[in-house]
């Protein structure tokens, strides 16, 4: 939404040479908007205003000064993380921002905590006044003049990951751990896959239906033990980019939860006329690829691709990006289980060994021929001015088989 309003103004000023855009309260104070703006190539005059925090404070009788901050509440887990005292929570313009608040909180405060609203600061009607931490996203309706104030006093907010990356951070300082403090990037690769594999090998020991159905007492330990060492591994290589200047693991959760909104537009997005529908998995999947394909500034649905992975795994990303698009390379209909598609996986590895031929280079090599066809179907779906993810699975399959020809 953002990102639209600014280049809707970036328009208008274009067509019109100058335009006026206000907001509430401060532009240079939590105003995403503004922050797009001071980017975006036009000259820009920020008028300065009364904000809506110095608004808050009058009325809290807060002194900033003595140690309260401002926090996004859309960030909140992000941004509050390891924090504690007096928190003036701005963007709490939803039922769902408010809920997410609420439970950052709860487990560390008690339900009955005080949580001050403040609403419309500034104008005739507005109203400041104290709810119970547990009614936090059902006791009253926020919009976009809404803010929370909430003083967590010694108790830090998602306090468990704020302790894993301070204890991250003396391991690598001085007096720290010898061996954490020699690490790199580099050094450190074969022990992400490593976690990783081994993560894999804890899911596998799973019940086949998990989370479902009746799950024996202690069958998750293996998993918790796990997700925690790759944890640590996500840990120390923010630590290290920290070190570098280029990211902390805050930008990190934030990457990734504006990466997932914006790739989930049928969730977050408008509904209606203009927005995007999603009714199945199938229809998520195709979003999803042509959103990523967007982000990246790829050509191509397959250019994304990691080089190098397993050849299994390689042609399974493949035909997940084709079927996006609607086209399912030829399947047996034989196989119906996991254990049989094992089974035959089995048969077919045994068979190139008889032959002499190694399996693994040998469905790289199909594969890469069905990576060509795929780019060549769609640069002539480019030529033909066809929308691959949109047109219809005729048109679809004809330029498939005009691509194999190529």
């Amino acid at each position: 939404m953002y990102a639209e309003i600014a280049a809707r103004v970036v328009e208008e000023a274009a067509e019109h040479g100058e335009v006026v855009y206000a907001v509430p309260g401060s532009p240079s104070v939590a105003e995403r908007t503004v922050v797009l703006l001071r980017v975006a190539g036009i000259e820009v005059e920020i008028v300065p205003g009364l904000s809506f925090a110095d608004l808050a404070w009058n009325r809290l009788g807060v002194d900033p000064m003595t140690g309260a901050r401002v926090v996004d509440a859309r960030m909140f887990a992000a941004d509050a993380a390891g924090f504690a005292g007096p928190m003036l929570l701005a963007q709490c313009d939803t039922k769902f921002v408010c809920s997410d608040v609420k439970l950052a909180l709860i487990d560390d405060l008690p339900p009955d905590h005080e949580v001050t609203v403040l609403q419309g600061l500034g104008l005739p009607d507005e109203r400041v006044f104290t709810v119970a931490l547990a009614d936090l996203d059902r006791s009253f309706e926020p919009d976009h003049l809404t803010s929370l104030f909430v003083d967590t006093g010694e108790v830090a907010v998602a306090a468990e990951l704020a302790r894993l990356v301070a204890l991250t951070e003396r391991l690598r300082g001085p007096g720290g751990c010898p061996w954490d403090a020699a690490q790199t990037h580099h050094s450190l690769r074969r022990h992400v896959l490593e976690e990783a594999y081994e993560v894999a090998a804890a899911i596998d020991d799973l019940p086949v239906d998990a989370p479902a159905g009746d799950i024996p007492v202690g069958a998750y330990d293996a998993l918790e033990d796990e997700l925690g060492d790759l944890l640590f591994q996500v840990m120390i290589h923010s630590v290290l980019a920290a070190e570098a200047g280029a990211f902390t693991i805050a930008d990190v959760a934030r990457h990734i939860h504006a990466k997932l909104v914006h790739r989930h537009p049928h969730v977050f997005g408008p509904k209606g006329v203009d927005g995007v529908e999603a009714d199945n998995a199938d229809a998520v999947v195709t979003n999803w690829e042509q959103i990523k394909k967007a982000e990246k500034g790829h050509d191509s649905l397959v250019e994304g691709i990691t080089p190098g992975l397993p050849s299994l795994l390689y042609a399974q990303k493949l035909f997940r990006k084709a079927k996006s698009v609607g086209i399912e390379p030829d399947a047996t209909d034989d196989i119906t289980t996991e254990q049989q598609l094992g089974d035959a996986l089995a048969a077919l590895a045994a068979a190139g060994a008889r032959a002499g031929i190694d399996g693994e280079s040998a469905l790289n090599a199909r594969m890469r021929r069905f990576c060509d066809q795929f780019v060549r179907m769609e640069r002539l779906a480019s030529e033909s001015g066809i929308d691959l993810a949109a047109a219809p699975a005729a048109d679809v399959e004809r330029l498939w088989h005009a691509a194999e020809a190529g």
